[in-house]
């Protein structure tokens, strides 16, 4: 009982709740549900009347809860439950009564929860799509209807919403059944009827089932249909309809005229007309759509709006070719509106709009002539003066049509007037563009595309926003650059590419402008003298700088495939190369080039020839840097490019490691020039970490005699200075000399003359003994190789001696006899080996 009371109080308390808009539909169905739930636990055996009786209610509400809110599958069990309540109820009541009357009254009693309950179930098996079962509860209750005549209305507007439904979903077979039905429905009782408005409705939306569905098989019962529906209401949409079917069936234009005259007395809208006789003259029927036309004029004689039959006029006959008899209708507009019979507005713009179409159609089959009496009719109706953005349009229109008629001096007057009215605009600036290339004049010409490009960049607030879209900009300056190039002007192309550069959003494009603009620069650059190059070759570094840095943005693979961008970056790495081999009388370019090179590179897959490729820009890049720096240049110079050719070399350092993985480099000079270059750079950058370089260098086998001598001299090459170093190559590099099956005298010579300068400074007196007997075993070594062989340079066995003498002089200056002794003893042993000059210093 405690149950019962409680689940009753949630069924009231959700009622007074959702009737304040406090709780949603579906909050509603589910206490509902929990309510009837509860109240079904708390059944007996044998419920009192009362009791089942609120069950049905119950179980009947919740089941439209659940449907109103398009959960017919939990509405189902509710509704049966309601249904076989229903049969108890019937049950309690015949109980005990005998009386035919008394059973009759009962009948009637439940059969107006059974009529509600197989309604609420025909909703929801037909959202649920099973179509048969909608069919037999709805003929169910048509079977309770006439006892429950009032139920007429409701019945029939049930059909009539499972008719839309199912036509919406174009499903023909069953919306026809559904709408017929409620027809038949509707007629049941007139006294109850849902009127002869809505009858009508229901007959037009089966006509156009009928006519939608197959309207060969079913013409004649759409015509039947809408002829019942014109019967029960005349209504325009009926009468639209009617002529829909009619010219569908291919009738005659009597049994069409005779369909109009059915609606000459029905009051209908000016539009409506219209798109009446637009229906006509759709479907070929001229005859008897421009007199259906003529006739309209009279039925709205006062209404403003009459233009509009005219424009539809001026339309149809020029969509038929009879533009001999639009035109006539075009000159009696334009004297109307200066005889104060004007078009609105909207009508006049309509109007101008078929001009335009008109005469670009004339344009596009090149009719010029024939395109330039269309805009003159639009120019009809504008007063002199007057300023208007259509009015600038329309003039850059006559423009074009005059310069291909070769009637330049109209065009410059057409777009002297487009200037007028609106001078701001990148069309009008592009036409006085197309002018001045036309005429052979540059200078304008240049800066009109100036302003074109400026105008692209920011387009002006007071463009005509549906002409302007985010392309224009690049697709005029993209015209402007094919014009110049057809018309032989290559400096205007290249300025109207350069801007379109800029703002290309289409990568293909992009790439398409800015390959152009190198090919046309260098073909500039190639015929001008050394002087001018400078400025054009800066340009195509910058050209080439925007390629890489448009390559290495992000694409869509639909924009700009990984295909694609690689064989672009393939053309542009290979100009560049070439660039930078052919100014080599430019180091800065040359090295710029070759830096621009690599980095394209970088979008290419890392094969062997594309790492070949790279080597090499690295180490000309670092090459050149280094020569820059031994330039008379500023130390903050020398340190800046110092760095870029150390960077250069680490970069390459990481390539040559791939590299050497794809072969065999055994006689490549790549590790070779790495180190040399490096040593270079630190030595001059007096960079701490060049001992531990060399470090790894001394401890290579395979070192060259050749590459040890060049970093003695680079040890001292100012601004580096580091005398241990140069010292210790030297000696390296003598040791290795003698290492060889034969001495070459000439470079021992020359290896020995440099260690013995780096040792023995000139002019030096004190110096330590240690440093005076490693002096003397190099010269012990010439003497050994000096009287082995006659090839050793007589000028440098001259050296050696002057050398050796000269330092034993420095000895007895001193007061160091002995050393004195032995040092001019030691030259004169070089004497006996000299020839012709032995007798000049014996």
């Amino acid at each position: 009982l405690q149950v019962e009371e409680s689940a009753v109080s949630l069924w009231n308390w959700t009622v007074t709740k959702h009737m304040g808009a406090v709780i949603s539909d579906e909050q509603r169905a589910k206490l509902r549900f929990v309510a009837c739930r509860l109240i079904c636990l708390c059944e007996g055996s044998d419920p009192l009347e009362g009791t089942i009786r609120r069950q049905i209610l119950m179980s009947m509400k919740t089941g439209k809860g659940w449907l109103d809110i398009g959960k017919a599958g939990l509405a189902d069990g509710f509704l049966e439950n309601a249904m076989n309540s229903i049969e108890k109820l019937y049950a309690k009541l015949r109980k005990g009564s005998e009386d035919e009357a008394d059973i009759q009254a009962h009948r009637a009693d439940v059969e107006k929860s059974l009529f509600k309950v197989l309604s609420y179930q025909a909703e929801s098996v037909f959202a649920q799509g099973d179509f048969q079962k909608a069919v037999m509860c709805v003929q169910r209750c048509k079977d309770i209807l006439m006892k429950l005549p009032k139920e007429t209305c409701y019945l029939s507007i049930l059909c009539y919403n499972f008719g839309v439904e199912t036509y919406e979903r174009k499903r023909y077979e069953q919306s026809s059944f559904w709408l017929s039905q409620s027809y038949d429905i509707g007629k049941m009782d007139m006294k109850y009827s849902i009127g002869k408005e809505m009858q009508a409705k229901v007959l037009r939306l089966l006509a156009t089932t009928y006519f939608e569905w197959d309207c060969s098989q079913y013409l004649d019962k759409a015509l039947k249909a809408i002829n019942l529906a014109n019967q029960e209401n005349l209504h325009p949409a009926g009468f639209f309809l009617k002529v829909k079917i009619l010219l569908k069936s291919g009738a005659s234009d009597e049994d069409i005229n005779s369909a109009l005259a059915e609606f000459a007395q029905l009051e209908m809208s000016l539009d409506f007309c219209l798109n009446t006789a637009k229906l006509l003259l759709e479907h070929g029927r001229e005859s008897v759509g421009f007199d259906f036309l003529k006739s309209v004029p009279e039925r709205f004689e006062s209404s403003p709006d009459l233009g509009k039959i005219t424009l539809l006029h001026i339309e149809f006959l020029l969509q038929n070719k009879r533009e001999l008899l639009a035109k006539e209708k075009i000159e009696e507009v334009i004297i109307g509106h200066y005889t104060g019979k004007q078009l609105l507005p909207e009508a006049l713009n309509q109007l101008h709009i078929i001009l335009w179409d008109r005469a670009a159609k004339h344009y596009e089959e090149k009719n010029y002539s024939e395109a330039l009496h269309w805009y003159n009719y639009s120019v009809s109706f504008y007063t002199p003066g007057q300023i208007d953005q259509n009015l600038a349009k329309l003039q850059r229109n006559m423009a074009s049509c005059y310069l291909h008629l070769k009637q330049v001096d109209k065009a410059k007057e057409a777009v002297k007037q487009a200037e007028r009215c609106d001078p701001n605009s990148i069309f009008t600036k592009f036409s006085v563009y197309k002018i001045a290339v036309m005429e052979n004049d540059t200078d304008k010409a240049m800066e009109a595309v100036i302003e074109i490009g400026k105008l692209a960049e920011k387009p002006s607030e007071h463009e005509d926003k549906l002409r302007v879209d985010k392309n224009t900009g690049s697709n005029l300056l993209s015209l402007a650059a094919q014009i110049a190039l057809e018309n032989d002007q290559q400096i205007v192309a290249i300025k109207a590419l350069e801007y379109l550069s800029e703002h290309l959003q289409d990568c293909q494009q992009l790439f398409a402008a800015l390959k152009c603009l190198v090919r046309l620069m260098l073909s500039k650059v190639m015929a001008e003298n050394a002087e001018k190059r400078d400025e054009d070759i800066n340009s195509i570094l910058t050209y080439l700088n925007l390629a890489h840095k448009k390559l290495a943005g992000s694409f869509t693979e639909e924009q700009f495939t990984g295909d694609m961008r690689i064989l672009e970056a393939h053309w542009f790495r290979k100009v560049a190369w070439n660039l930078a081999v052919q100014f080599k009388d430019s180091p800065e370019k040359m090295r710029d080039f070759f830096v621009l090179s690599f980095k394209l590179s970088q979008f290419c897959p890392s094969d062997k020839a594309v790492l070949v490729a790279q080597k090499t820009c690295l180490l000309m890049a670092a090459a050149v840097d280094l020569e820059m720096g031994r330039q008379q240049v500023t130390p903050s110079e020398q340190t800046e490019l110092f760095s870029e050719a150390l960077q250069h070399l680490q970069t390459c350092k990481e390539v040559w490691k791939l590299l050497k993985l794809t072969g065999d480099f055994a006689k490549d000079p790549t590790d070779t020039l790495l180190l040399l270059y490096e040593f270079e750079a630190r030595s001059k950058l007096n960079d701490p970490t060049l001992h531990n370089l060399m470090e790894s260098v001394w401890e290579q086998p395979q070192i060259e005699i050749k590459t040890l001598e060049i970093i003695a001299s680079l040890a001292m090459e100012p601004p580096a200075q580091y005398p241990a170093l140069c010292k210790k190559a030297l000696k390296s590099a003598l040791n290795l000399h003698r290492k060889q099956a034969v001495i070459d005298a000439v470079k021992f010579s020359k290896c020995l003359h440099s260690l013995i300068n780096i040792s023995l400074p000139t002019g030096l007196t004190d110096l330590d003994t240690c440093v005076l007997q490693e002096v003397w075993d190099y010269f012990e070594d010439a003497l050994s190789v000096v009287s082995s062989t006659d090839a050793y340079p007589e000028m440098e066995i001259l050296w050696l001696m002057t050398r050796a003498w000269n330092t034993g002089i420095f000895q007895y200056t001193v007061g160091k006899y002995k050393e004195a002794e032995q040092w001019c003893g030691l030259g004169m042993r070089f004497l006996n080996h000299l020839g012709s000059l032995k007798k000049s210093y014996e």
